[in-house]
């Protein structure tokens, strides 16, 4: 037994000495650029299925291997993160990859939590319109004791929701009351813009201007308002204010309303379910005093659609004809010593030049936080960073 003992004992030595050796010449060889360091070449993303929780987002990031050989170097560690807006959108992480000699893809699998969306959104309308989206990822090495960073890939997303809103068009309202004639009032311009945006909702600063053509005043004592995206009611409700409009004077009314927030992660996966695409809808009602009558006026010639398109990634194929993103990548030089994570037509349409398409159309008719992350065999992370 004794020398049993001693001879298990000398290869066991033996064994872990040549595992020194080879990972001592593995990182000297890198160290003398005997071995060449692996990178990331491309990172594409890409939506792969919705529900009223979670996003799943699949993503390839293409690895290089410069070497003539197999490149496991005891195991790479690839990560990456998506950010909208400085939001981290998005972690994803993969141990114990083992690539070959060229480029492979490395599949990662993540799932963002819709309950997100509210913050990205807050920050779109307090940004402009504007998300500045970036993608990042890196590659690690537990045996050279190296991180390498793939070039940064980032993409301007840009909205025009409301622009189309302002018009000089006059406009009739009719009341289709026996008790009055029609029309009873005419809006003659309309205005939109953002109002303050909190994490709770985002106001919308209306203004309208009215003239009223009878010999008598009309009391607008209330307006009431619905908005809808993708036929999801994101906000409805009236004006406080009461406002009298002179005979044969014009008045101007504003009205602010409001998006409620919370229902934006059920809009988000409408809007992914059309293929990135949403239908934007603001109808009003206005009810009025008018010679002694109250009546409750639906103001169908204000009613505003606008649709919108996004290309969130930039793969969308089918709007790419629409599409001038604009997506820079800036390369990494250096390696990272450790790892890191009047009159107007009444029907207008019209495209953003961005990454939105949108188009709008002005009805005429005069009658009454935490994201958990799974990739494919490799680990499970937990992250608590945004879509």
């Amino acid at each position: 037994m004794g020398l049993t003992s001693a001879l298990f004992g000398g290869k066991l030595r033996i064994a872990l000495v040549a595992l020194v050796l080879v990972a001592a010449g593995v990182g000297g060889a890198y160290a003398t650029g005997v071995i060449g360091a692996p990178s990331v070449d491309r990172v594409d993303n890409r939506f792969a299925g919705v529900n009223e929780t979670a996003t799943v987002i699949e993503t390839d990031l293409y690895v290089s291997n410069p070497n003539p050989l197999s490149a496991n170097l005891s195991g790479l560690e690839v990560d990456y993160g998506v950010e909208m807006n400085g939001i981290r959108m998005a972690t994803g992480e993969k141990e114990g990859v083992a690539i070959g000699r060229g480029t492979s893809a490395v599949p990662l699998r993540t799932t963002l939590e819709n309950e997100r969306i509210p913050e990205w959104w807050v920050s779109h309308i307090q940004n402009g319109e504007h998300t500045d989206l970036v993608v990042d990822a890196n590659v690690s090495s537990e045996t050279l004791g190296q991180t390498f960073k793939a070039p940064e890939i980032t993409r301007s997303i840009d909205t025009d929701l409301l622009s189309a809103f302002n018009s000089t068009e006059t406009r009739e309202i009719d009341a289709d009351s026996p008790v009055v004639s029609d029309p009873v009032l005419y809006v003659n311009e309309t205005g939109a813009e953002w109002g303050e945006s909190t994490g709770e909702r985002t106001a919308l600063e209306l203004t309208f201007v009215v003239h009223n053509p009878k010999p008598y005043p009309i009391v607008v004592s209330e307006l009431g308002y619905d908005i809808s995206m993708n036929d999801v009611d994101v906000g409805e409700g009236t004006t406080n204010s009461e406002y009298v409009i002179s005979p044969q004077s014009t008045e101007t009314i504003e009205a602010t309303t409001y998006i409620q927030n919370d229902k934006l992660d059920e809009w988000w996966v409408s809007h992914l379910e059309r293929d990135q695409t949403t239908d934007l809808r603001i109808d009003f009602y206005a009810n009025l005093d008018a010679g002694g009558t109250t009546l409750r006026v639906p103001l169908d010639p204000l009613t505003y659609e606008k649709t919108f398109e996004t290309d969130i990634f930039g793969n969308k194929a089918a709007s790419a004809g629409n599409e001038t993103a604009t997506e820079t990548t800036t390369p990494t030089e250096t390696a990272t010593e450790t790892a890191t994570t009047s009159t107007a037509t009444a029907t207008e349409t019209s495209t953003d030049t961005a990454t939105a398409t949108t188009t709008t159309t002005t009805t005429t008719a005069a009658t009454a936080e935490t994201t958990t992350t799974t990739s494919d065999g490799g680990t499970t992370t937990t992250d608590d960073g945004l879509l």
